[in-house]
């Protein structure tokens, strides 16, 4: 499985291994994240993907970046502030990081900017979808506008105006504005006056004008209100309007002291959520000097955090544009493939009952584990159903099945965790639905997230109770499960469900248990399982054995782990790391990391399974689960892995899914010593293998 190493990843000659804990064998967490968001990027200048889908990429890019502010930036910002100097992994205080990540930042936007200025909507304008100018329409089109305008946008608007009378307002988290420069004549002359008007995000960003069939015109929102803007200031003089957009701290406060009752700790934090110090102000690129240094002024900014942007603001609202019906512009649509066991089945507990049921995500459907639920809180033998829930959807029908169990008469736990980020009113929400229909509702601990993926099915049958168990690596999310990459396991082997069944009654109740026979637990058992894991690979390796780890994982940033894995490499272990998102390790390195190669696959589904192979001196051991080898996923969070032990499933995911994978030459990237990331180059004649439509291509053929 271990494919040879490509000419691209080459460093630099050492003498000797220097000490593991020297900074320069890592990577900053910070930039490692951007560079994964570049990759992201990279996805949208492709022109091999649809142009929606190429739109589609843009927004992840905002999105993504937005909440990057919203918590890792706010974060360094906090560490500042409470003059930490402490360096990171790889050496640098946190106004270091804050500096390199706007050094790094700045050349992406301009990348950005360019790519949807000159290519992409240039592109959507010759498929019939434009964005125009409010002014680029004939006078009956701006009539219609200012009507438009004038019945349901004026209402909406607020002006706030800014003088010694009326403070500065109050700028809510990515909210766009108006800054508008205006002016009133008086006898002294001209008197120059400010306001600020607010982009109502309850109006659609971009409002149709013209449409018929293969035509989509639109015009953005703030055009409408900037040509329109003397309604709102009657008797002034308009000189000029500018779009700008502030970016606050979004993360939660909780202290452990202050929640005895974490429901209403999250709450209070929610409320206190929109007043997050501002991190980012972004301004268009017109806006004059004198009034970037008034806003940064005002929101008490450095130079640092002001980002001009060359277009339009708030390019998270591409998401409104992708949705448009032009299926010559998506992806090929596809309906998720039913597992071969499960066609026909009438019985699902009697299909795990014949043996372990893999299934991989999206290119088999969810809707399996829905109907585990949905049969579990139909049939008359099930006494008990407990699951954790970290994210799940608005209408989800995994909630629908475990208030129609609780309905039912059934034994329901759910552990639902009300501090997952950005979806807490969302849990909160959920949390009470449950709890009115009888359901039993844990809402997590303040020190820890509830991460793990797992549900539990108690059943009474004629030799005795039976536990059937669901372990997953994605959220209990139908909308979600199409676009995620995740495996689920459905089994009813007698240790797992024993070890679940001692996970939940330490989530529940006041059990202490830290043993368990077959599960990986973080925050218990998890760390020191992966450290002997790895350690055995090392025992191995040195004594002439077959040894070798592959691991695909979301990120890595524990030194702690990274220290294992270098250790690993100088016994000569081949390492083999699928790694999406961020890494702190170096590969590559003489004497350190030279038997350690990572790679990044970004493509069309979010690749977010967890996966470690173990080769164990030839007794190879597959396990999987809800970790990423994070400090918050091993010691701050309640985390699953559980161990594949049928040999079938293990030769699926190393022979079907791994090895797909590991073969990509479409769309893999390699991590350089560097830092950055280079495409893997096919050789001359090498048919092109993009891993994941080979998958989908599988899945429909069955």
């Amino acid at each position: 499985m271990i494919a040879p190493s490509p000419a691209e990843v080459e460093s630099p000659v050492s003498t000797r291994p220097p000490d593991l804990d020297d900074p320069s064998l890592y990577f900053s967490r910070e930039l490692s994240w951007l560079e994964f968001n570049e990759r992201v990027l990279e996805e949208a200048i492709d022109r091999h993907n649809p142009l929606l889908e190429r739109l589609k990429f843009m927004a992840i890019f905002s999105t993504n970046l937005d909440e990057y502010f919203m918590i890792r930036v706010a974060a360094l910002k906090q560490q500042i502030a409470a003059e930490v100097h402490r360096p990171s992994n790889d050496g640098r205080l946190p106004a270091e990081q804050l500096s390199a990540v706007s050094t790094r930042l700045r050349p992406s936007l301009e990348r950005f900017a360019r790519l949807l200025r000159e290519e992409l909507l240039p592109d959507l304008e010759a498929q019939g979808i434009r964005i125009c100018r409010y002014d680029s329409f004939d006078e009956a089109t701006q009539a219609e506008l200012k009507k438009t305008f004038d019945e349901r946008v004026f209402p909406v608007l607020t002006p706030l105006a800014v003088d010694q009378g009326h403070p500065f307002p109050y700028i809510s988290n990515l909210s766009l504005s108006l800054g508008v420069e205006m002016y009133e004549q008086t006898d002294e002359g001209p008197e120059m006056h400010f306001a600020r008007v607010k982009v109502p995000p309850s109006l659609p960003r971009f409002m149709p004008v013209a449409a018929s069939e293969g035509v989509r015109h639109f015009v953005l929102l703030e055009d409408v209100i900037a040509h329109n803007l003397d309604a709102l200031f009657p008797g002034m003089q308009i000189r000029a309007s500018y779009c700008f957009r502030v970016t606050r701290d979004a993360d939660l406060d909780l202290q452990e002291d202050e929640a005895d009752d974490l429901l209403r700790a999250i709450e209070s934090e929610l409320r206190k959520r929109r007043f997050g110090e501002p991190v980012r102000l972004e301004v268009e690129a017109a806006m004059p000097e004198h009034l970037r240094v008034m806003l940064r002024e005002a929101l008490a900014l450095d130079e640092l955090d002001l980002y001009e942007i060359d277009g339009m603001l708030g390019t998270s609202d591409l998401f409104a544009l992708v949705g448009i019906d032009r299926p010559d512009l998506h992806d090929p649509q596809f309906t998720p493939a039913i597992p071969k066991r499960l066609v026909g089945a009438q019985d699902i507990f009697a299909v795990i009952r014949d043996g372990d049921l893999l299934i991989h995500h999206p290119y088999e459907s969810f809707d399996p584990v829905v109907q585990f639920l949905q049969a579990a809180a139909e049939d008359p033998q099930v006494l008990a159903i407990k699951q954790t829930l970290y994210r799940t959807s608005g209408d989800s029908p995994v909630i629908a099945a475990l208030m129609q169990a609780a309905e039912n008469g059934k034994q329901v736990a759910a552990l639902i965790e009300l501090k997952a980020r950005f979806d807490e009113e969302n849990n909160i929400h959920w949390a009470r639905t449950l709890e009115r229909v009888g359901a039993h509702v844990v809402y997590g601990f303040p020190g820890l997230k509830v991460h793990a993926k797992v549900i539990l099915v108690v059943r009474n049958e004629p030799d005795g109770i039976r536990r059937y168990v669901h372990f997953g690596t994605g959220n209990y999310n139908e909308k979600t499960a199409r676009v995620y990459t995740d495996l689920s396991l459905f089994t009813c082997r007698p240790a797992l469900g024993a070890d679940v069944t001692h996970l939940f009654n330490r989530l529940t109740g006041f059990s202490k248990t830290t043993r368990y026979q077959k599960l990986l637990v973080a925050p218990t058992t998890m760390r020191n399982g992966f450290g002997e894991l790895i350690e055995r690979e090392i025992e191995h390796a040195r004594a002439g054995r077959p040894s070798g780890i592959l691991g695909k994982l979301n990120a890595i940033s524990d030194k702690r782990t990274v220290q294992s894995l270098y250790r690993a490499s100088q016994a000569g272990v081949p390492i083999e790391l699928i790694v999406r998102g961020m890494c702190e390790l170096r590969p590559g390195i003489p004497g350190v990391s030279e038997t350690i190669r990572v790679r990044s696959v970004v493509g069309r589904f979010l690749e977010h399974s967890r996966i470690f192979v173990f080769q164990n001196g030839g007794e190879r051991e597959i396990y999987f689960g809800s970790a990423d080898w994070m400090g918050r996923n091993l010691d701050r969070r309640v985390e699953t892995i559980v161990p594949v032990l049928d040999e079938s499933l293990q030769n699926r995911i190393c022979d079907e899914i791994l090895a797909v994978l590991l073969a990509d030459n479409c769309k893999t990237r390699w991590l350089l010593p560097d830092g950055s990331y280079s495409r893997r180059v096919r050789t001359a004649g090498e048919a092109e293998i993009c891993a994941q439509q080979v998958l989908l291509k599988r899945a429909q053929a069955i």
